[in-house]
């Protein structure tokens, strides 16, 4: 197993010049942004800041920035295992579970996808004795699933199992629909053709295909936990009004959550922030019966906290999406993307600094 490693002074030296550097080129980065917003509104804004999740350039311009990581903490759990189990331990205490995300996606070669792989087995090694209730979320990219089919369900088989000797489950996360399909075929042969009952899968709920998903999920008794989706889409494969997107949401969810569903043993995490969508699924429940044991709420670390802790009180299953390490940026430049207004936080800090 890859051990941990930390910047020596020489590199942590680099990192503060890196850092230097990349501030006198955010400011004119996020100037161009406002710009944007003031001229086209949020919809383009969130189109820029999906793309420059995915420029290596912006990423060296982000990275360098000293004040970014005030705003990054918000989201990220810190960079080390430990920091993420003690975080994980405190959310536990509120009376809410966790998913652990060890980040990082699309590696360059299979050595890093390698690395990756004993990072999360580690993860698993240190959840066992925590008494957490945690379970693990993977990307398939990080583990070099656009390297090599065969790389990457071999590491995933290992992850499993790992984690079935360990009593942890793990979600397989879905990313862009180019890797939908195949993400969907690996989970099922892990899961059907090998036996792996400890893996589960992502839905993304915009994205036109998703109503047969689930549906053919359902037959199979899936843990299924629905999003509405993250990634930049074309109009020719998701919805690309909101309105559409919910719709289909609160469809899919209440698929999932019919009588049907459930005594095939299909079980949804219901993955949003929106209060009209967490509202209609409580009165959905609660006009069918639904006990809370039977679907959990789950919502991103550093995201509407109170809601998080207000659901947990009044009995509902809340589970928070924990991600940690060093590979942030792509996770925090899309959390930016779904709430541009965190975007005028940076620029304040910048300004106060």
């Amino acid at each position: 197993m890859a051990p941990v490693t930390h910047p020596s002074p020489a590199n942590q030296t680099d990192v503060h010049k890196a850092r230097g550097r990349g501030a006198g080129l955010l400011l004119p980065l996020l100037a161009l942004t406002s710009a944007l917003v003031w001229w086209k509104g949020e919809t383009w804004l969130r189109t820029l800041l999906l793309y420059l999740s995915r420029a290596p350039w912006a990423r060296s311009i982000v990275t360098g920035f000293g004040p970014i990581w005030s705003m990054v903490k918000r989201f990220v759990a810190g960079e080390s295992v430990d920091e993420a189990l003690a975080t994980a331990k405190q959310l536990q205490a509120e009376g809410m579970n966790v998913a652990v995300d060890y980040l990082g996606e699309s590696v360059r070669d299979a050595s890093e996808a390698g690395d990756a792989r004993d990072q999360i087995l580690l993860l698993i090694e240190r959840i066992r004795p925590s008494g957490l209730d945690a379970y693990i979320s993977v990307k398939l990219s990080q583990l070099g699933i656009k390297l090599d089919e065969n790389l990457a369900l071999e590491n995933l088989r290992t992850i499993l199992r790992s984690a079935r000797n360990a009593g942890v489950r793990v979600r397989i996360d879905m990313e862009e629909s180019a890797l939908t399909e195949i993400t969907l075929d690996i989970y099922r042969r892990l899961r059907d053709a090998e036996g792996y009952d400890n893996v589960g899968i992502v839905i993304q709920s915009y994205l036109f295909r998703s109503d047969v998903d689930v549906q053919q999920l359902i037959a199979e008794g899936a843990w299924v936990r629905l999003v509405k989706g993250a990634y930049k889409e074309p109009a020719t494969v998701a919805y690309p009004a909101k309105k559409d997107t919910d719709a289909a949401l609160l469809r899919q969810i209440e698929a999932m959550l019919s009588p049907q569903a459930r005594a095939g043993g299909a079980r949804v995490a219901v993955a949003t922030h929106d209060d009209a969508i967490i509202d209609a699924v409580i009165a959905f429940a609660k006009r069918n019966g639904i006990q809370p044991s039977e679907f959990e709420f789950q919502m991103l670390h550093g995201v509407r906290r109170e809601r998080q802790r207000s659901l947990a009180a009044q009995g509902w299953q809340m589970r928070v999406y924990l991600p940690y390490g060093t590979a942030w940026y792509p996770y925090f430049m899309r959390r930016l993307a779904e709430r541009p207004a965190n975007v005028w936080f940076i620029l304040s800090t910048y300004f106060q600094a």
